[in-house]
């Protein structure tokens, strides 16, 4: 990397507002758009996806770029952003010419792109991601967690307490567990719907994910069965919501489970040995 590449000014440029004005950007609640504007608050989410130096930078709907910029002004060997909405590719251009070839832009729906397709590792996804969209493309990357140095994202505050929330918790689902057998999860920190043009009805928050290294074994569709069957029913005893399974009473005393417990008091260890069970009757 060049010295240039690494002074990347994200100020330089024309304000964000007054691209947004420039090419009639208004946020489109059908595509989940909700602008973050302050470049201080999408520096400080740039910085807290980690030492970037070589890594590529994977970012998901950029809107008008103000977090695109901030990845610029990291060590970031490139950014790729893949935007669906063509009004702000133009948009963008000033930015992908500010870049000096550091910036692709993907015109494309994210839920049709492996970004392990887009760049060699390593890689990382740091994205602002639309809510109506979060939940889907966070499993799809999970299922090849191991392609990625880490997942810097921002969500509904509401579903990032559920990739971190512990069994016995309200919060605590099919989602904590797949993301925390995959994953060390960990909250960052909260944004207030303020902070957003416009701003969405409920806050937000930044979690970081990186791959669990000693990951309890277990098949990736095997989980995802007995986590579907068992929080499907999460208020039924685990031998009534595990019938679609087969024998579970006998999947159950495999695992070493009481049959008697319920979907929201089983850790994943415990989720995995039931998905051993499932996957080995």
């Amino acid at each position: 990397m060049t010295d240039a590449d690494s002074a990347f000014d994200p100020h330089a440029l024309p304000p964000l507002r007054d691209v947004i004005a420039r090419f009639g950007l208004d946020a489109r609640k059908a595509l989940g758009q909700n602008f973050l504007l302050d470049l201080n608050l999408t520096g400080r989410i740039a910085r807290s996806a980690g030492d970037m130096a070589g890594v590529t930078a994977i970012e998901v709907g950029p809107g008008p770029g103000g977090l695109t910029r901030a990845l610029l002004a990291t060590k970031a060997k490139q950014v790729i952003a893949i935007e669906r909405d063509h009004r702000f590719i133009d948009a963008l251009q000033d930015v992908v010419q500010a870049a000096n070839g550091r910036l692709r832009i993907v015109e494309s729906d994210a839920l049709e792109v492996d970004p392990v397709d887009l760049a060699p590792a390593p890689r990382a996804i740091v994205a602002n991601l639309p809510y109506n969209v979060a939940t889907p493309l966070l499993i799809g990357w999970l299922a090849k967690i191991e392609e990625y140095v880490s997942l810097t994202l921002m969500f509904q505050k509401e579903v990032a307490d559920r990739l971190v929330a512990k069994p016995g918790s309200k919060a605590y689902g099919r989602l904590s567990v797949i993301t925390q057998w995959r994953t060390e999860a960990k909250v960052l920190f909260n944004l207030p719907a303020k902070a957003f043009t416009p701003p969405p009805k409920v806050d937000s928050s930044v979690v970081h994910l990186t791959p669990r290294v000693n990951r309890e074994p277990a098949e990736w569709r095997a989980v995802e069965q007995v986590t579907a069957a068992a929080f499907g029913q999460r208020r039924k005893m685990l031998r009534q919501s595990l019938k679609s399974l087969g024998d579970a009473e006998a999947l159950l005393a495999a695992a070493g489970i009481e049959p008697t417990a319920r979907a929201e008091e089983v850790d994943v260890a415990g989720f995995a040995a039931l998905a051993r069970a499932f996957r080995g009757q």
